[in-house]
């Protein structure tokens, strides 16, 4: 039997989706600054004029690397709201998107990464400010939730602190409900 032909689109698609896949881990481990195109189509097995002729520039193959992954929809109710923040705990520590890694990485040394982020948590600061329930300063009281995941994303995933690094999520989970549980301004 044999195998069906396969269109020049496919083809297409299928070589972008293995630059991609090249460029996050590339981003991912170096940050934008000290990833190249060559490093990118040498890893995806291509030549650079192909990674150009897809993506146009270093910034838009980056732009497309690192779409993030989609926030949690909010909930009304403040207990369900903690669970569901602290339920992405597993993913912010046990292994985020090499898109997503890349564009941490580079936040600090490239001014688009910092305004993609910033777009990013802007959405989930919008989203868990609505979600809180008659909370007074909802969206200090969310800034203050997101960075604090944030934090200890980092401080796990590029910092490795022996603490965070060594934990299960879930006594991470554990520790932070009371504190997150007051910033979404439930008592108890």
């Amino acid at each position: 039997m044999s195998t069906p032909h396969q269109s020049r689109a496919d083809r297409r698609r299928s070589t972008e989706a293995r630059i991609l896949a090249s460029a996050r881990e590339l981003f991912a481990a170096k940050g934008f600054e000290r990833t190249t195109i060559r490093a990118v189509a040498a890893a995806a097995g291509v030549n650079p004029a192909l990674v150009m002729q897809y993506f146009g520039s270093k910034r838009g193959l980056f732009t497309q690397a690192v779409q993030a992954i989609p926030v949690p929809s909010g909930t009304a109710d403040a207990d369900e709201l903690v669970d569901q923040l602290l339920a992405t705990l597993g993913l912010k520590i046990g292994g985020l998107p090499e898109g997503t890694l890349a564009m941490m990485r580079s936040m600090l040394t490239d001014p688009a990464a910092a305004e993609h982020v910033r777009v990013a948590l802007g959405s989930q600061l919008d989203g868990i400010g609505a979600a809180l329930p008659a909370a007074e300063d909802p969206e200090l009281r969310a800034a203050l939730i997101v960075t604090t995941l944030l934090g200890i994303t980092i401080g796990h995933q590029f910092l490795e602190l022996a603490p965070l690094r060594d934990a299960p999520a879930e006594r991470v989970a554990a520790l932070l409900r009371p504190a997150i549980k007051a910033l979404a301004g439930e008592q108890g």
